[in-house]
């Protein structure tokens, strides 16, 4: 419990000895953060000028008179709380005192604190209907969905510095569990509660779409109209680049695959669910694989016949022998969903458990691309992809969709994702060939910017003294050198 008006608070705590001397804890620290490192997250997004132009796509209606934080200040704010673990607007409220978050954000005097959860709250705002916003008593910043999304495509092409000979765009949906009274969620029986089915769009490590949709909707639906505008966009810087289109069995629609058809450069695969059809066509495979086990099995099992007694079970050391992978190409079409035939490549396994087949449609010529190069090399990558919904998810707080409207999840999901989009350009542009380079954002977070400093503030200069005994400062003087030589974003 907290202390009441009549308790006192003492001046310092003591917590016994060690090696005779007593330990003393006080409050008398001066000015402290655990934030040490962000100053590197604002001079990479001065640098990038990513949250500057993440504002440009709002609308201010405030009256300039009376506006206290502005409003690029406002977005900043609340993205660099993300990236530092903050996932709560209510966060905030001890937050905006914080020495180094108001110096990134252009502030010293402590007096003047940065924006509370309140002033945050109205810029995520966005009620369901608004007649005129710019009169609203509390709607008064609102946002350009479009461009919000053409930004997360534009940023990605400026991470090239030339256009690459090819990309790979994986699409994915995942569940968005929500526990209130959300405008457009639905109870989904697949995830097994009410959520959102929000769809994204990755090309590697980089957040291209990040969509939020309802629940009851198909897998697929808006996706085919993702894709059309991000290659008209990326076709307009890389009109040469080749695309390949990846995704599970949920994107095998005709409508996607009969597009990517008539692109030039542009190919696709995709899982296909199973049918008996398509096990008739790769019963050749099936047989192959069977035999080759049993064949590989039968001097195992004969060696342990000799090494154990007869009553012992054998079983699970037999278990051991490698299963058999075939792959086969076929050349298929459904009885009526398909306009044409396609390539469809099989993959056959065989072991103890039995048989598991998978099958994948792809448009990639048999040519270049043998069955098993095919779904080894160009399929089977695509399940990273879950890797990076689950940094934004679990570590840049996208779930966090707990508003009532609809747009102001959407909203909310656009914050998470321009916070994953800063921690990838720090990822890729200041930590590449380091123990981080390939680091989740969680860890990157932990052991580069919450560092514990002290802010020391003077007529000169500001002096944040990072811990001596910080154990990455060597990756932090990599990251610090590599951002003095990256150019201003025009």
């Amino acid at each position: 419990m907290p202390p009441t008006k009549t308790q006192c608070i003492p001046d310092q705590f003591s917590f016994g000895r060690v090696e005779s001397r007593k330990v003393i804890v006080n409050f008398q620290g001066g000015s402290l953060t655990s934030e040490g490192g962000l100053v590197l997250i604002a001079e990479l997004d001065k640098k990038r000028q990513i949250t500057s132009r993440f504002a440009a796509c709002f609308q201010d209606h405030r009256c300039p008179k009376k506006i206290e934080h502005g409003l690029h200040s406002l977005i900043a704010q609340r993205i660099y709380g993300l990236v530092q673990g903050y996932e709560d607007l209510n966060d905030h409220e001890t937050l905006r005192r914080d020495p180094v978050l108001a110096l990134v954000l252009g502030k010293i005097n402590q007096d003047k604190p940065l924006a509370g959860k309140s002033t945050l709250n109205r810029l995520e705002y966005c009620p369901i209907t608004v007649s005129d916003q710019a009169n609203s008593r509390y709607h008064r910043v609102e946002h350009n969905p479009k461009e919000i999304e053409r930004l997360l495509v534009e940023l990605f092409l400026e991470s090239y510095h030339c256009a690459p000979q090819s990309i790979v765009l994986d699409l994915d949906v995942t569940d968005d569990s929500v526990h209130g009274n959300q405008e457009q969620a639905f109870f989904n029986s697949y995830y097994g509660g009410v959520c959102y089915a929000p769809l994204y769009i990755f090309c590697g490590q980089h957040l291209l779409t990040a969509k939020l949709r309802p629940s009851n909707v198909d897998p697929a639906s808006g996706a085919l109209e993702e894709l059309q505008r991000l290659i008209e966009l990326i076709r307009a810087r890389w009109p040469q680049t080749q695309i390949l289109v990846r995704g599970d069995s949920a994107y095998g629609r005709e409508e996607i695959m009969s597009w990517c058809e008539a692109q030039t450069q542009v190919d696709y695969v995709f899982g296909l669910a199973s049918n008996s059809r398509l096990k008739m066509g790769a019963y050749d495979a099936i047989e192959k694989a069977i035999v080759d086990y049993e064949q590989r099995k039968e001097p195992v099992i004969s060696f342990l016949e000799k090494q154990f007694k007869p009553d012992e079970d054998k079983s699970e050391a037999a278990a051991l022998v490698p299963g058999s992978v075939w792959y086969r190409s076929l050349c298929y079409k459904t009885l009526d969903s398909w306009s044409r035939f396609r390539r469809v490549v099989a993959k056959v396994a065989y072991n103890s458990q039995g048989l598991k087949m998978r099958f994948v449609v792809t448009s990639l010529p048999t040519a270049k691309f043998p069955p098993g190069k095919l779904y080894t090399k160009k399929y089977c990558p695509r399940g990273e992809m879950e890797n990076r919904i689950k940094e934004q998810q679990l570590e840049l707080f996208s779930d966090r969709t707990s508003t009532q409207t609809f747009e102001s999840n959407q909203l909310r999901l656009w914050f998470s994702s321009v916070a994953y989009v800063l921690m990838q350009a720090l990822r890729e542009q200041c930590l590449a060939k380091t123990p981080l380079a390939s680091a989740q954002v969680g860890t990157i977070r932990t052991k580069l910017l919450k560092l514990g400093a002290r802010v020391l503030t003077s007529v000169r200069r500001v002096l944040i003294s990072i811990s001596s005994s910080c154990p990455d400062r060597d990756i932090f003087a990599t990251a610090y050198r590599r951002l003095q030589t990256l150019p201003n974003s025009a």
